[in-house]
C-alpha cells in the first residue's frame, strides 16, 4: 500500500507540473522506471463494467482505440455537469474520428443504474457505441480511478452530492496508456486537449 501512495504522490506532482506548461506534449504518465534504468509500462488493470446499453465492457474492448476518460455521477451539483459539458466539446470534435471512444465511470453505482446512465446519456444525444457510460462495483471503479487513472474519488459527507474527485479528462493511446490529461473545468485546458489528441491521431495515420 505504500508504494501505491508514493506512486500516487508522483504522478500527481507530474500531473501538477505538466499544468505549468504553456502547451501540453505527449508524454507517458505513469510509467515506473526502474533501477537499472529501463522502463515498465503504466497500463489499465483488467476490469469488467457495464454500459448504458447493459452491455459487457472490459479493458480489451478498449484496447485499438483512442480514449478519452472522465468520473463523474449524474447527479453531481457541482464540477460534473461543467465536465460533461466539456466532453461534448470533445465529442463534437473526434466526431470523425472512428478511432475514438469517451468513457465516463460513474462513480456512484448506487443511484447510477444501468437506467439511469442511459436516460442521461439519452438527454445528452449521444452516439452510445462512441461514448460509454460505465457502472459496476464501487470499490473497482474507485480504485480504477486512483490507482490506475490518478484520479483523485472518494466518498467524503463534506463533499457536494456525497463525494470528492477531480474533473480531470485523460487522453490514453490505442494500448491503454496515457498520454495526457486536461482539466474538465477549464475550456483553455480542454482547448489544449484537442491539439493533443489531433497529435496522437496523426501517429496512427
Amino acid at each position: 500500500m505504500r508504494s501505491r501512495l508514493v506512486l500516487f504522490s508522483t504522478i500527481m506532482a507530474l500531473l501538477m507540473a505538466c499544468e505549468q506548461t504553456d502547451r501540453p506534449e505527449l508524454r507517458y504518465i505513469g510509467d515506473i522506471i526502474e533501477p537499472d534504468g529501463s522502463v515498465t509500462p503504466h497500463e489499465i488493470r483488467p476490469f469488467e463494467l457495464v454500459d448504458q446499453l447493459g452491455r459487457k465492457i472490459t479493458n480489451e474492448d478498449l484496447k485499438g482505440n483512442i480514449h478519452l476518460v472522465d468520473f463523474f455521477f449524474t447527479s453531481c451539483p457541482s464540477i460534473c455537469p461543467k465536465v460533461t459539458k466539456q466532453m461534448l466539446r470533445l465529442y463534437d470534435h473526434v466526431e470523425e474520428m472512428d478511432d475514438v471512444l469517451l468513457i465516463s465511470h460513474t462513480i456512484d453505482p448506487k443511484r447510477d443504474s444501468v437506467a439511469v446512465l442511459k436516460l442521461y446519456a439519452d438527454n445528452l444525444s449521444i452516439d452510445h457505441t462512441r461514448w460509454l457510460f460505465l457502472t459496476g462495483d464501487k470499490d473497482e471503479i474507485m480504485d480504477l480511478a486512483n490507482e490506475d487513472y490518478f484520479v483523485a474519488a472518494m466518498e467524503s459527507p463534506d463533499a457536494p452530492g456525497g463525494f470528492d474527485h477531480s474533473g480531470k479528462i485523460l487522453l490514453l493511446d490505442k494500448d491503454a496508456r496515457i498520454r495526457g490529461f486536461c482539466e474538465g473545468t477549464d475550456p483553455e485546458s480542454v482547448d489544449q486537449m484537442m491539439l493533443l489528441i489531433d497529435e496522437l491521431g496523426k501517429t496512427y495515420e
